[in-house]
C-alpha cells in the first residue's frame, strides 16, 4: 500500500558531504511528520532529524549545524543533506513517515528499507 524508497548514501571521507532522499508513494491521504533515523552496529536506532508538514524541524544534538532536513509536500519527499561528516555518522539510515492512508482512519509509521552511509576517517 505504501512504499518509502530511499536513495543516496554511500562511502565518503570524513569532512565530506552526502545527500539522502526518500519518496513516499501509494494510497496516501496525508503525511504529518517525515524523518530520518539511523542505526549503527550494536546500537539502537536513533532519531537523526524530523520535519513536520508545516516545516518545523527537530535534530539530534549530534548532527545540529551539520545536517539539514527538508521536504517537498507536493511529491511526498524528504531530504537529508549531511555535511562535515564524521566517522561516528556511519550507520544505516532509515526514512520514516507518519501518515494516513486513503479510506483508513488514524495514522501510523512506515519505514524505508534503509541505506548505508559509511564515513572513512
Amino acid at each position: 500500500q505504501v512504499q518509502l524508497v530511499e536513495s543516496g548514501g554511500g562511502l565518503v571521507q570524513a569532512g565530506g558531504s552526502l545527500g539522502l532522499s526518500c519518496a513516499a508513494s501509494g494510497s496516501i491521504f496525508s503525511i504529518s511528520t517525515m524523518g530520518w533515523y539511523r542505526q549503527a552496529p550494536g546500537k539502537q536506532r536513533e532519531l537523526v532529524a524530523a520535519i513536520t508538514s508545516g516545516g518545523r524541524t527537530n535534530y539530534a544534538d549530534s548532527v545540529k549545524g551539520r545536517f539539514t532536513i527538508s521536504r517537498n509536500n507536493a511529491n511526498n519527499t524528504v531530504y537529508l543533506q549531511m555535511n562535515s561528516l564524521k566517522a561516528e555518522d556511519t550507520a544505516i539510515y532509515f526514512c520514516n513517515a507518519n501518515l494516513q492512508l486513503i479510506f483508513v482512519s488514524g495514522q501510523r509509521d512506515y519505514w524505508g528499507q534503509g541505506t548505508q552511509v559509511t564515513v572513512s576517517s
